[in-house]
């Protein structure tokens, strides 16, 4: 039995490590993908996780495979194409560590993955089914997603959703909408930023998680802040939890996947159902998660900066 299948892409981030005298980026490649930095905590803390995902038959797919698989996370779910290279991220940064993206993905071995990829026992044998919105700027992916969130949410499986918007990615700011908005409609626990509830719904962090409950069902809402923390609600109440900011961050790439999974690995801690979480056990899960996710970002990469749980206690 798994306690967390994610599907979604898997792929290379390429981070700023300095700069060249002519001003150019001199990058390092890292494993990441926001549902596989997401699932990297959750097996690092002991949970069962599995991927379902797609990369090419490449150097960095079978790079990026074995990493997942020595950190835990099982990828017999994770498809092997000669259609279309592995996905490529490249990260630049500003002073402060915050993120550009830019993709090598026309198409991505991420973006092909089908339907018919999916392992479907994998959702059966779960306690929780994750994804986000990368996977699903284009078909076949996106069928694929939906197809997999459906399934899990009839066999009565909790959702766990993470918008996790690209601008890049996507061919209209409304497409990208319209998708996130069906992810929230599907999802018992939500993990968004303060910056993707302003996009939704032109409001701030507290008015955004009232409305993803009451308009769209969840159970349990947490709104990031980047360095302000973390706000959360669910129907037994809500509360800010501030940032930890006892390191010095060099790259916030993974840092709200790495929120997300620690998150979850907190929730499924406590044996109950997202809803029923008092707001003083969602406080220490909550505490926990800015925790890690602070700690990520004194390290480059996203898997490969998760915390030991010693750092964090």
């Amino acid at each position: 039995m798994y306690d967390v299948v994610a599907i979604g892409e898997l792929l290379i981030d390429f981070t700023t490590d300095a700069k060249s005298p002519d001003g150019y980026p001199i990058m390092a490649a890292h494993p990441g993908g926001a549902v596989a930095n997401f699932l990297a905590p959750l097996a690092k803390y002991g949970k069962k996780a599995a991927l379902i995902s797609k990369v090419g038959n490449d150097a960095f797919g079978n790079m990026l495979a074995s990493t997942v698989a020595e950190f835990g996370i099982d990828i017999s779910g994770v498809k092997i194409t000669d259609d279309a290279f592995t996905t490529l991220a490249f990260v630049t940064r500003d002073e402060n560590g915050d993120r550009e993206f830019s993709f090598a993905r026309k198409p991505g071995a991420d973006i092909m993955l089908s339907d018919k990829d999916i392992d479907f026992e994998k959702i059966d044998n779960t306690k929780v089914l994750h994804f986000g919105t990368v996977g699903m700027t284009a078909d076949p992916s996106r069928t694929a997603h939906k197809r997999a969130v459906e399934y899990a949410k009839e066999k009565g499986k909790i959702i766990s959703f993470d918008p996790n918007l690209r601008v890049p990615l996507w061919s209209s700011l409304e497409d990208a909408k319209q998708q996130i908005l069906w992810g929230l409609k599907m999802a018992d626990v939500v993990k968004i930023s303060d910056n993707e509830v302003e996009f939704l719904f032109d409001t701030d962090a507290k008015n955004g998680a009232k409305i993803i409950m009451e308009q769209y069902g969840a159970s349990l809402v947490f709104v990031t802040l980047g360095k302000e923390g973390c706000f959360f609600m669910n129907k037994n109440g809500s509360g800010t939890v501030p940032n930890y900011d006892g390191v010095k961050t060099i790259d916030t790439t993974g840092a709200g996947d790495i929120f997300g999974g620690s998150a979850m690995y907190g929730i499924l801690n406590t044996g109950k159902n997202p809803c029923d979480l008092g707001v003083e056990e969602l406080t220490q899960i909550a505490s926990f998660a800015c925790k890690a996710a602070s700690i990520s970002t004194a390290k480059l990469g996203g898997i490969s900066s998760v915390p030991d749980l010693c750092e964090i206690q």
